[in-house]
Protein backbone atom coordinates (compact mmCIF):
# COMPACT_ATOMS: atom_id res chain seq x y z
CA UNK A 1 0.00 0.00 0.00
CA UNK A 2 1.30 3.40 -0.95
CA UNK A 3 0.54 6.72 0.64
CA UNK A 4 1.06 10.28 -0.47
CA UNK A 5 0.99 13.51 1.45
CA UNK A 6 1.91 16.81 -0.12
CA UNK A 7 1.42 20.07 1.78
CA UNK A 8 2.02 23.08 -0.45
CA UNK A 9 3.14 26.41 1.02
CA UNK A 10 1.60 29.66 -0.16
CA UNK A 11 3.76 32.55 -1.27
CA UNK A 12 2.91 34.90 1.61
CA UNK A 13 1.39 32.59 4.18
CA UNK A 14 2.97 30.80 7.11
CA UNK A 15 0.41 27.98 7.11
CA UNK A 16 -0.30 25.40 4.39
CA UNK A 17 -2.98 26.46 1.92
CA UNK A 18 -3.24 22.98 0.45
CA UNK A 19 -3.25 19.50 1.94
CA UNK A 20 -3.29 16.42 -0.26
CA UNK A 21 -3.71 12.92 1.11
CA UNK A 22 -4.02 9.67 -0.74
CA UNK A 23 -3.26 5.98 -0.91
CA UNK A 24 -3.23 3.23 -3.49
CA UNK A 25 -3.67 -0.52 -3.17
CA UNK A 26 -3.86 -3.38 -5.65
CA UNK A 27 -7.60 -2.84 -5.95
CA UNK A 28 -8.56 0.81 -5.45
CA UNK A 29 -6.85 4.13 -4.91
CA UNK A 30 -8.18 7.31 -3.32
CA UNK A 31 -7.02 10.88 -2.90
CA UNK A 32 -8.45 14.02 -1.40
CA UNK A 33 -7.25 17.56 -2.04
CA UNK A 34 -8.20 20.23 0.51
CA UNK A 35 -7.48 23.93 0.70
CA UNK A 36 -8.67 27.26 2.03
CA UNK A 37 -11.86 28.71 0.52
CA UNK A 38 -11.95 31.76 -1.66
CA UNK A 39 -12.27 34.99 0.38
CA UNK A 40 -15.93 35.79 1.00
CA UNK A 41 -18.51 36.76 3.56
CA UNK A 42 -18.44 33.51 5.54
CA UNK A 43 -16.99 33.56 9.05
CA UNK A 44 -15.41 30.16 8.33
CA UNK A 45 -12.64 31.61 6.19
CA UNK A 46 -10.02 29.30 7.72
CA UNK A 47 -12.16 26.16 7.47
CA UNK A 48 -10.67 23.95 4.71
CA UNK A 49 -12.89 22.92 1.86
CA UNK A 50 -12.56 19.91 -0.41
CA UNK A 51 -11.38 20.83 -3.89
CA UNK A 52 -10.98 17.38 -5.44
CA UNK A 53 -11.61 13.72 -4.64
CA UNK A 54 -10.81 10.75 -6.82
CA UNK A 55 -11.29 6.99 -6.76
CA UNK A 56 -9.55 4.87 -9.35
CA UNK A 57 -8.71 1.27 -10.08
CA UNK A 58 -5.11 0.09 -9.70
CA UNK A 59 -2.02 1.79 -8.40
CA UNK A 60 -2.03 5.06 -10.35
CA UNK A 61 -4.74 7.62 -11.12
CA UNK A 62 -5.22 7.91 -14.88
CA UNK A 63 -8.20 9.08 -16.95
CA UNK A 64 -8.71 5.50 -18.12
CA UNK A 65 -8.69 4.07 -14.58
CA UNK A 66 -10.75 6.78 -12.85
CA UNK A 67 -14.04 5.48 -11.44
CA UNK A 68 -15.41 8.37 -9.34
CA UNK A 69 -14.36 12.00 -9.77
CA UNK A 70 -15.35 14.90 -7.52
CA UNK A 71 -14.34 18.39 -8.68
CA UNK A 72 -15.46 21.03 -6.19
CA UNK A 73 -19.24 20.50 -5.86
CA UNK A 74 -19.73 18.18 -8.88
CA UNK A 75 -19.42 14.40 -8.53
CA UNK A 76 -19.27 12.11 -11.56
CA UNK A 77 -19.35 8.32 -11.66
CA UNK A 78 -18.09 6.33 -14.63
CA UNK A 79 -20.59 4.05 -16.31
CA UNK A 80 -19.06 1.33 -18.47
CA UNK A 81 -21.86 1.70 -21.02
CA UNK A 82 -22.83 5.39 -20.93
CA UNK A 83 -19.57 7.08 -20.00
CA UNK A 84 -19.82 9.60 -17.14
CA UNK A 85 -22.94 10.13 -15.05
CA UNK A 86 -23.21 13.24 -12.91
CA UNK A 87 -24.51 12.16 -9.50
CA UNK A 88 -24.77 15.63 -7.94
CA UNK A 89 -24.00 19.24 -8.80
CA UNK A 90 -24.19 20.65 -5.28
CA UNK A 91 -22.14 18.62 -2.84
CA UNK A 92 -21.16 20.92 0.03
CA UNK A 93 -17.52 21.94 0.08
CA UNK A 94 -17.09 20.56 3.61
CA UNK A 95 -18.70 17.16 2.85
CA UNK A 96 -16.80 14.21 1.45
CA UNK A 97 -18.23 12.16 -1.36
CA UNK A 98 -17.27 9.11 0.70
CA UNK A 99 -20.19 9.76 3.05
CA UNK A 100 -22.73 11.26 0.65
CA UNK A 101 -22.11 9.40 -2.62
CA UNK A 102 -22.02 5.75 -1.57
CA UNK A 103 -25.05 4.23 -3.23
CA UNK A 104 -24.66 0.50 -4.04
CA UNK A 105 -26.33 1.04 -7.42
CA UNK A 106 -24.89 4.32 -8.69
CA UNK A 107 -21.50 4.33 -6.91
CA UNK A 108 -20.63 0.82 -5.64
CA UNK A 109 -16.89 1.60 -5.74
CA UNK A 110 -17.35 4.44 -3.27
CA UNK A 111 -19.31 2.21 -0.91
CA UNK A 112 -16.77 -0.63 -1.16
CA UNK A 113 -13.79 1.65 -0.56
CA UNK A 114 -15.51 3.48 2.30
CA UNK A 115 -16.23 0.22 4.11
CA UNK A 116 -12.63 -0.92 3.59
CA UNK A 117 -11.27 2.30 5.08
CA UNK A 118 -13.70 2.14 7.99
CA UNK A 119 -12.31 -1.30 8.86
CA UNK A 120 -8.76 0.04 9.29
CA UNK A 121 -7.58 0.23 12.91
CA UNK A 122 -5.39 2.95 14.36
CA UNK A 123 -4.16 2.51 17.93
CA UNK A 124 -2.24 5.54 19.08
CA UNK A 125 -2.36 5.50 22.87
CA UNK A 126 -4.00 3.37 25.55
CA UNK A 127 -4.60 4.97 28.91
CA UNK A 128 -3.31 2.83 31.77
CA UNK A 129 -3.50 5.31 34.66
CA UNK A 130 -5.64 4.55 37.72
CA UNK A 131 -8.70 6.08 36.04
CA UNK A 132 -8.23 4.21 32.77
CA UNK A 133 -11.54 2.90 31.39
CA UNK A 134 -9.85 -0.48 30.84
CA UNK A 135 -9.56 -0.85 34.64
CA UNK A 136 -13.25 -0.21 35.35
CA UNK A 137 -15.99 -2.89 35.08
CA UNK A 138 -18.05 -2.31 31.95
CA UNK A 139 -21.34 -3.68 30.64
CA UNK A 140 -20.30 -6.53 28.39
CA UNK A 141 -21.41 -6.88 24.77
CA UNK A 142 -19.81 -8.98 22.06
CA UNK A 143 -16.80 -6.97 20.95
CA UNK A 144 -15.01 -8.06 17.78
CA UNK A 145 -13.05 -4.78 17.58
CA UNK A 146 -11.28 -3.30 20.59
CA UNK A 147 -12.15 0.37 21.10
CA UNK A 148 -9.33 2.87 20.62
CA UNK A 149 -9.42 3.73 24.34
CA UNK A 150 -9.53 0.08 25.47
CA UNK A 151 -12.69 0.60 27.53
CA UNK A 152 -14.16 -2.70 26.31
CA UNK A 153 -11.03 -4.77 27.04
CA UNK A 154 -12.83 -7.40 29.14
CA UNK A 155 -15.59 -7.83 26.55
CA UNK A 156 -13.03 -8.05 23.74
CA UNK A 157 -11.10 -10.75 25.62
CA UNK A 158 -14.26 -12.76 26.24
CA UNK A 159 -15.22 -12.42 22.57
CA UNK A 160 -11.84 -13.86 21.57
CA UNK A 161 -12.47 -16.72 24.01
CA UNK A 162 -15.87 -17.54 22.51
CA UNK A 163 -15.59 -16.89 18.78
CA UNK A 164 -11.87 -16.20 18.22
CA UNK A 165 -8.64 -18.07 18.83
CA UNK A 166 -8.78 -18.84 22.55
CA UNK A 167 -5.60 -20.93 22.38
CA UNK A 168 -3.68 -18.04 20.79
CA UNK A 169 -4.92 -15.77 23.58
CA UNK A 170 -3.59 -18.14 26.24
CA UNK A 171 -0.27 -18.49 24.41
CA UNK A 172 0.18 -14.72 24.04
CA UNK A 173 -0.44 -14.16 27.76
CA UNK A 174 1.80 -17.05 28.85
CA UNK A 175 4.52 -15.93 26.41
CA UNK A 176 4.87 -12.67 28.36
CA UNK A 177 3.90 -13.93 31.81
CA UNK A 178 4.78 -17.63 32.26
CA UNK A 179 1.99 -19.70 33.80
CA UNK A 180 -0.37 -16.69 33.78
CA UNK A 181 -3.91 -16.77 32.44
CA UNK A 182 -6.59 -14.17 31.85
CA UNK A 183 -10.19 -14.76 32.79
CA UNK A 184 -13.31 -12.61 32.67
CA UNK A 185 -15.58 -12.28 35.70
CA UNK A 186 -19.24 -11.42 35.06
CA UNK A 187 -21.43 -9.77 37.68
CA UNK A 188 -24.94 -8.60 36.72
CA UNK A 189 -23.86 -8.06 33.11
CA UNK A 190 -20.69 -6.17 33.99
CA UNK A 191 -17.41 -7.65 32.80
CA UNK A 192 -14.17 -7.39 34.77
CA UNK A 193 -10.79 -8.67 33.64
CA UNK A 194 -8.80 -10.73 36.13
CA UNK A 195 -5.34 -12.26 35.74
CA UNK A 196 -4.11 -15.43 37.43
CA UNK A 197 -0.35 -15.39 37.97
CA UNK A 198 2.08 -17.94 39.32
CA UNK A 199 2.73 -17.45 43.04
CA UNK A 200 -0.31 -15.23 43.61
CA UNK A 201 -2.96 -16.52 46.03
CA UNK A 202 -5.77 -14.85 44.11
CA UNK A 203 -6.32 -13.33 40.66
CA UNK A 204 -5.47 -9.66 40.26
CA UNK A 205 -8.25 -7.41 39.00
CA UNK A 206 -7.61 -5.02 36.12
CA UNK A 207 -7.55 -2.16 38.61
CA UNK A 208 -4.56 -3.81 40.37
CA UNK A 209 -2.41 -4.57 37.34
CA UNK A 210 0.71 -2.55 36.57
CA UNK A 211 0.59 -0.11 33.67
CA UNK A 212 2.85 -2.31 31.54
CA UNK A 213 0.87 -5.49 32.19
CA UNK A 214 -2.42 -3.82 31.37
CA UNK A 215 -1.00 -2.25 28.21
CA UNK A 216 0.32 -5.60 27.00
CA UNK A 217 -3.12 -7.18 27.51
CA UNK A 218 -4.64 -4.34 25.52
CA UNK A 219 -2.30 -5.15 22.64
CA UNK A 220 -3.27 -8.81 22.89
CA UNK A 221 -6.95 -7.93 22.57
CA UNK A 222 -6.28 -5.56 19.66
CA UNK A 223 -4.06 -7.90 17.66
CA UNK A 224 -5.99 -11.14 18.19
CA UNK A 225 -9.26 -9.61 16.99
CA UNK A 226 -11.67 -12.20 15.58
CA UNK A 227 -12.23 -9.87 12.62
CA UNK A 228 -8.77 -8.93 11.37
CA UNK A 229 -8.78 -5.77 9.21
CA UNK A 230 -6.70 -5.22 6.10
CA UNK A 231 -4.62 -2.59 7.95
CA UNK A 232 -3.60 -2.03 11.58
CA UNK A 233 -1.39 0.91 12.60
CA UNK A 234 0.32 0.85 16.00
CA UNK A 235 2.00 3.99 17.30
CA UNK A 236 4.84 3.33 19.77
CA UNK A 237 3.38 0.13 21.24
CA UNK A 238 6.45 -0.21 23.48
CA UNK A 239 5.31 2.70 25.70
CA UNK A 240 5.20 1.71 29.40
CA UNK A 241 6.18 -1.89 28.63
CA UNK A 242 8.98 -3.57 30.55
CA UNK A 243 11.87 -4.46 28.19
CA UNK A 244 11.30 -8.14 28.95
CA UNK A 245 7.86 -7.91 27.30
CA UNK A 246 9.09 -6.61 23.95
CA UNK A 247 10.10 -10.04 22.64
CA UNK A 248 6.60 -11.36 23.30
CA UNK A 249 5.05 -8.23 21.78
CA UNK A 250 7.14 -8.67 18.64
CA UNK A 251 5.94 -12.25 18.26
CA UNK A 252 2.35 -11.13 18.80
CA UNK A 253 2.69 -8.48 16.08
CA UNK A 254 4.28 -11.05 13.79
CA UNK A 255 1.32 -13.36 14.30
CA UNK A 256 -1.13 -10.55 13.52
CA UNK A 257 0.80 -9.67 10.35
CA UNK A 258 -0.16 -13.04 8.86
CA UNK A 259 -3.77 -11.86 8.77
CA UNK A 260 -3.40 -8.09 8.33
CA UNK A 261 -0.91 -5.53 7.13
CA UNK A 262 0.56 -4.13 10.34
CA UNK A 263 2.43 -0.81 10.39
CA UNK A 264 4.39 -0.17 13.58
CA UNK A 265 5.85 3.22 14.47
CA UNK A 266 8.51 2.72 17.12
CA UNK A 267 11.68 4.14 18.66
CA UNK A 268 12.55 0.88 20.44
CA UNK A 269 15.61 -0.99 19.20
CA UNK A 270 14.57 -4.01 21.26
CA UNK A 271 11.16 -4.19 19.59
CA UNK A 272 12.79 -3.77 16.19
CA UNK A 273 15.08 -6.67 17.03
CA UNK A 274 12.11 -8.84 17.90
CA UNK A 275 10.25 -7.85 14.74
CA UNK A 276 13.35 -8.56 12.66
CA UNK A 277 13.00 -12.23 13.56
CA UNK A 278 9.59 -12.29 11.90
CA UNK A 279 9.55 -13.35 8.24
CA UNK A 280 7.37 -10.46 6.99
CA UNK A 281 9.39 -7.68 8.62
CA UNK A 282 10.18 -4.70 6.34
CA UNK A 283 11.95 -1.81 8.17
CA UNK A 284 11.75 1.80 7.02
CA UNK A 285 13.93 4.35 8.81
CA UNK A 286 12.88 7.99 8.80
CA UNK A 287 15.02 11.07 9.33
CA UNK A 288 14.19 14.75 9.62
CA UNK A 289 16.30 17.45 7.98
CA UNK A 290 15.34 21.12 7.97
CA UNK A 291 11.82 20.20 9.00
CA UNK A 292 11.33 17.65 6.20
CA UNK A 293 10.82 13.97 7.02
CA UNK A 294 12.28 11.53 4.52
CA UNK A 295 13.15 7.86 4.20
CA UNK A 296 16.79 7.05 4.84
CA UNK A 297 18.53 5.77 1.72
CA UNK A 298 15.68 6.49 -0.69
CA UNK A 299 16.82 8.04 -3.93
CA UNK A 300 14.63 10.03 -6.32
CA UNK A 301 14.32 7.07 -8.68
CA UNK A 302 13.23 4.83 -5.79
CA UNK A 303 10.17 6.91 -4.96
CA UNK A 304 6.82 5.31 -5.76
CA UNK A 305 5.17 6.95 -8.74
CA UNK A 306 2.28 9.20 -7.76
CA UNK A 307 0.35 11.73 -9.77
CA UNK A 308 -1.78 14.50 -8.29
CA UNK A 309 -4.56 15.54 -10.66
CA UNK A 310 -5.23 19.22 -11.25
CA UNK A 311 -8.11 20.89 -9.43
Amino acid sequence: MKRGEQPVQGNRRKHPVCLRLGFASDEFGYLIDMGLPQPGSSAFGLDPEIKRELIWYGSLPRPSTTLVDRNHCVVRVKDSEKGWNVVTHNLASFDSMMTHIADPRTAPETLSLRESIRAWRFYDHFRTDHASPARVPQVGTRTTVLADDGADLAAAMQTIREIGDSAALDRAVADAFPSARVRIEVDSGRFTLAMEQHGMLRPLQASELSDGTLRYLLWVAALLTPRPPSLIVLNEPETSLHPDLLEALGRLIGQASRRSQVIVVTHSAALLGSLARESEYHPITLEKKLGETSIVGMRDLDRPEWRWPAR
